[in-house]
C-alpha cells in the first residue's frame, strides 16, 4: 500500500528538481519519489555489502587475495 510523505524543500531545490523531472518527462512528485526509491535501494544495498565484507572479507581475502597486488582474476 503507498503511502505519503509531505517534505518541504528550498525553491533552488524544487527548481531542480522541476528541471530534472521534465528531462524524464515525468511530474516532479513522481520523480522524486522514483529517486527517493532508488537511493533507499542503493543504501540497503551498500549496508549489505558491508555487512558481507565485515562478516566475510578476512576468509575472501585469505582465500582470493587482497589490494592491488593480489593475482586475483
Amino acid at each position: 500500500m503507498a503511502k505519503e510523505i509531505r517534505i518541504k524543500v528550498d525553491d533552488e531545490t524544487y527548481e531542480e528538481l522541476q528541471r530534472l523531472a521534465a528531462d524524464d518527462h515525468q511530474e516532479p512528485d513522481q520523480y522524486a519519489s522514483k529517486r527517493l526509491a532508488a537511493d533507499l535501494a542503493r543504501t540497503r544495498f551498500l549496508e549489505a555489502a558491508q555487512a558481507f565484507a565485515e562478516e566475510h572479507g578476512q576468509a575472501f581475502a585469505d582465500r582470493f587475495g587482497a589490494g592491488a597486488s593480489s593475482h586475483a582474476a
